[in-house]
């Protein structure tokens, strides 16, 4: 698999003109974000969890090999912190299977201010089957002073450490976790905000290159949606990384 190149999400009014024909029906934006990239991080689920029906209607509506990461509902990781983890799990998964064999990884972002529980994540990993791929986005530093239980129980459960960008500069350790990566980018210094740099998107496919093999699988999304800087910034990264000779997803402009 390359090195799958995306946004987080694809609903956004203000990309009209940048990435989707200003005539374009909202209904088929996803066949246009579909045609365009190889994979998105779904963050939909996040605020509100489909049906299993709208996942299959999504899986019929993307071409073969298209890749759809799912952040888990916040009912998971805001409201029950963790806690219980057993049905919000289940009841994740039994949505998802809508998608089959487009269902990319599953994306638990913590809250900035939940604080270290190596006890908690170990219990909520232990719901997700070996063949679910799990990403975890930490952001409060207690995480860290927790290592090395939290790396431990990241590797333990094959489940990787989300590298996060923000202000154009990583906000988590690089920690190599599984055999895969998860990369999410949240706001760069460039402008127009929240563009990001040549620069940055170069020293990160750098640091990434430098981590995993060409035949590693790496996911990487843009989060910094505003004004269609995710769109731009994904394809200017795709071109970075394949300028060091990564293999990489098609991007809006690339080959």
């Amino acid at each position: 698999m390359p090195m799958l190149v995306g946004t987080s999400g694809w609903q956004y009014r203000d990309w009209r003109g940048i990435l989707y024909p200003p005539g374009l029906p909202q209904r088929l934006w996803l066949e246009e974000y579909a045609a365009r990239f190889a994979t998105v991080e779904n963050n939909n689920a996040f605020y509100r969890l489909p049906t299993t029906e709208i996942f299959t209607s999504w899986r019929e509506r993307t071409p073969d090999g298209f890749v759809m990461a799912v952040k888990a509902s916040r009912f998971l990781t805001h409201l029950k912190r963790l806690r219980e983890p057993a049905e919000p799990v289940h009841r994740l998964l039994d949505r998802t299977a809508g998608l089959g064999d487009r269902m990319g990884p599953v994306l638990l972002q913590l809250p900035p201010n939940f604080r270290a529980d190596t006890d908690a994540l170990d219990a909520c990993l232990r719901c997700f089957p070996r063949t679910v791929r799990v990403a975890v986005e930490l952001r409060h530093a207690s995480w860290w002073a927790a290592e090395p239980g939290v790396r431990t129980v990241l590797e333990r459960h094959g489940a990787a450490l989300c590298w996060a960008d923000r202000g154009s500069r990583p906000v988590t350790p690089l920690w190599r976790t599984a055999s895969w990566g998860y990369v999410r980018f949240h706001a760069g210094l460039a402008q127009p905000p929240p563009r990001y740099g040549r620069a940055a998107l170069r020293s990160w496919a750098g640091r990434i290159s430098g981590a995993w093999s060409d035949e590693d699988d790496v996911y990487v999304y843009f989060n910094n949606d505003p004004g269609g800087a995710a769109v731009l910034d994904a394809a200017q990264f795709a071109r970075a990384a394949g300028a060091l000779g990564r293999t990489v997803s098609r991007t809006p402009g690339g080959p």
